[in-house]
């Protein structure tokens, strides 16, 4: 995350941070004025704009708030101190737009057409009918423009509030009443629809929260159930989940089991099947089944609460093109309106040109002057482009981030638990003599009784076959340090263990050698099931590739980014995974001192260079890259927290997704900025030739706004993927040699 914009005066006593809603700030004009009041403040070290969700941040100094409450109650801002527990994205918010401003709006539209039709009835603009009608359409459509202008000029900040005030009395001033009347109705309708269409960009965050019910069927303490509201639901209780309804808060399965829409969270296409200790979201959809979850969170710091807050975080940090759009606009401003007033004294003074003439044509310039479609381009785009990486389930951590994945070229990449599946699984029974199923069962056996990753792989999928037989029962069972295990089953005995124990035992034949030989060179854990007499089959464990790895690392090469994987796994194995999913390059052996230092040399030589981990294992190569992709981040605090894009599933098909809406929204953001200079700059060359009337420049700074707004506002309905296939099962191989 990006600091907050550094104040001077911040001294050396202790800071406060104090977040304020302040309802009618409604766009840059509005920021801008109130940055201009509290830069100067002793005291304030810092302030933190977060403009679509109308939240300022002040870190300060001064003891208590209420001097900073003073200061912007003085420039007309009204602001409410917002409680540190109030959870994110449910904070109650004001109409874009009243039902009186509606209505003053239609009043002063109405008065000003007919002073128009007026004035062409009696040919004249200066008629007491068309004067009284211009005042009225003027008064109900321009006091607050007036009022907020009023304040903007006298903290010597020129806004667009202040450049209509000035445009609008110099109009009456020079007897063109009806433009008067109908320029002020023109921007009180631009200033409203802004409004609105704002208003869309706000709900695609609180759209996310609104997405989880309000109540939950919970058991009571006598055993019965009731339903309550979902915010009183205490970590601990246990809540019924009916067929079709959506979950209110986060939990664990108890008992019962189904299948579950996990795509508000993760973003998957597939609905997700859920078993006793299976974790669940809130604001996922159960499916056909029915189950009761114990709850882990409580409603406002479930998963969903953190992404929320996470996104409205992020929007508060500028991304660099907003920075320089921000910086532009601090000196566009003043130099358009020293052109005015240039346009409205050099000609009369120098060439004896009419007044009246450069006048109107300077005030029409100072319409133009503001800059707010160019200012309000950006965040709205950037907010749009963080929405819609949230819906599908790819958390970014601020603006700065989204900008620069595009400039993505090289992404290293931890092997177990991020490219593999992070657990082993039996691959391969190669059987060496006797019946397959009996082979398998004797190893199973063995295995049930350790706890080793190995034996729990075999075990684990002895058990998922169906129909399978129980464990034979084992006597004088002992586990062989580095080597395996050994028991009697049936009075005979049988070890299971690695290569070196079945040559110490004398069993290992020419068969076993060539299966423990191919077995390890496919980087796979290899043990063997033998008798007292002879080896009777090779299993192969591996830490088996995700299925959606090798589309993963496809994508990312037909975007141009070079893959390497950095893992403390043997380089044999190193190089087998990399070669199953084609990553360009594997490097094994590594401690975590060193993923750092090969981060470092692909940043020395690529530039920009992503890191996918686990968020936590591999947190100094994370903070490194220029930007950390934390896997599986659904449910984890530290990965959510540390992470620069945390993606919520551990499907790394969402990075090459990242990397093609960074390139959108960069685009978008090229665009806004052309569309919006591109505009001022036609209108100010047809203002100083004179083919530009006050109410076209206004029309002109309606139409860039919500050209840019709406450009922005695309990036909301970029779908994900309408299908990603689902996790194909891989097969088990029984060979025999």
């Amino acid at each position: 995350m990006k600091k907050p914009d550094e104040m001077n005066g911040g001294g050396a006593s202790a800071t406060r941070l104090v977040a304020l809603r302040i309802d009618n700030m409604d766009c840059p004009t509005e920021e801008a004025l109130i940055r201009d009041r509290l830069r100067g403040m002793p005291g304030v070290a810092s302030l933190d704009f977060n403009l679509l969700q109308r939240k300022l941040t002040v870190r300060h100094s001064l003891g208590d708030d209420a001097a900073i409450l003073r200061a912007l109650e003085a420039i007309d801002m009204h602001a409410a101190v917002e409680p540190a527990d109030a959870p994110a994205g449910a904070r109650a918010v004001r109409p874009a737009v009243p039902r009186r401003r509606w209505a003053l709006l239609a009043l002063s539209g109405a008065c000003a057409a007919l002073a128009e039709a007026a004035a062409w009835r009696w040919g004249s603009d200066t008629s007491p009918a068309v004067v009284s009608l211009a005042l009225v359409a003027i008064a109900s459509g321009g006091l607050e423009t007036y009022s907020k202008g009023w304040i903007a000029l006298r903290h010597l900040n020129l806004n667009i509030n202040a450049l209509m005030a000035i445009a609008v009395t110099g109009a009456v001033a020079i007897g063109q009443w009806p433009e008067a009347a109908m320029v002020i109705f023109l921007f009180s309708l631009a200033e409203t629809i802004e409004a609105l269409s704002l208003e869309r960009a706000r709900h695609a965050i609180r759209g996310l929260m609104a997405m989880s019910p309000e109540r939950a069927t919970v058991r009571q303490p006598d055993g019965a159930w009731a339903e309550v509201e979902a915010g009183r639901v205490p970590v601990g209780a246990l809540v019924r989940v009916k067929p079709g309804e959506r979950i209110a808060l986060d939990g664990v399965v108890m008992s019962g089991q189904s299948t579950v829409n996990q795509a508000p969270i993760t973003g998957e296409s597939m609905p997700v099947e859920k078993r006793a200790g299976e974790p669940v979201f809130a604001a996922t959809v159960n499916g056909a089944g029915s189950f009761e979850y114990r709850v882990r969170a409580a409603a406002g710091e479930s998963t969903l609460a953190r992404i929320v807050k996470a996104v409205e975080e992020a929007q508060g940090s500028r991304a660099p093109t907003q920075r320089f759009v921000d910086r532009f606009a601090r000196f566009y401003t003043p130099l358009v309106v020293l052109l005015a007033l240039g346009v409205a004294l050099a000609p009369p003074l120098l060439f004896g040109l009419p007044w009246l003439d450069w006048i109107y044509k300077a005030l029409v310039l100072l319409v133009i002057a503001c800059p707010c479609a160019l200012v309000i381009s950006t965040p709205v785009t950037v907010v749009s482009g963080l929405a819609a990486a949230a819906r599908r389930g790819i958390l970014v951590k601020g603006g700065a981030f989204l900008e620069q994945g595009r400039k993505l070229r090289a992404l290293a990449l931890d092997k177990t638990g991020t490219v593999t599946q992070g657990k082993p699984a039996l691959t391969d029974v190669v059987v060496l003599s006797g019946d397959p199923d009996e082979r398998l069962r004797l190893a199973a056996s063995l295995a049930a009784r350790s706890d080793h990753p190995v034996s729990c792989a075999i075990g684990a999928y002895w058990k998922s076959r169906p129909g399978t037989a129980s464990p034979h029962e084992v006597a004088d069972f002992a586990a062989i340090a580095g080597r395996g295990v050994k028991g009697r089953i049936g009075g005979r005995l049988f070890h299971l263990g690695n290569h070196r124990l079945a040559e110490e035992l004398g069993l290992c034949d020419a068969q076993a050698e060539t299966a423990l030989a191919r077995l390890e060179a496919e980087g796979k854990t290899a043990v063997v099931i033998c008798d007292d007499a002879a080896p009777l089959a090779v299993i192969g464990v591996a830490d088996t590739v995700r299925a959606s790895s090798r589309q993963a690392i496809a994508e990312l090469h037909a975007e141009g980014i070079r893959t390497v994987m950095l893992t403390g796994d043997n380089q044999k194995t190193a190089d087998a995974i990399a070669r199953a999913v084609g990553i360009d390059d594997a490097r094994g052996n590594l401690l975590p001192e060193d993923k750092l230092k090969a981060i470092e040399a692909l940043v020395a030589a690529h530039g920009i260079v992503g890191m996918a981990g686990d968020g936590i294992n591999d947190a100094p190569a994370l903070a490194k890259s220029s930007i950390g992709f934390a896997m599986g981040a659904a449910g984890t605090d530290t990965a959510i927290e540390t992470a620069d894009v945390a993606l919520m599933d551990d499907d790394l098909r969402k990075i090459p997704e990242f990397i093609r809406l960074s390139r959108r929204t960069a685009a978008i953001l090229k665009q806004n900025i052309a569309l919006a200079l591109g505009i001022k700059a036609v209108f100010l060359a047809l203002a100083i030739l004179g083919m530009a009337t006050l109410w076209m420049a206004v029309f002109a700074d309606l139409g860039a706004s919500l050209l840019v707004v709406f450009n922005g506002l695309r990036l909301l309905r970029v779908g994900a993927k309408a299908a990603w296939p689902g996790k194909a099962a891989r097969e088990l191989q029984i060979t025999r040699p």
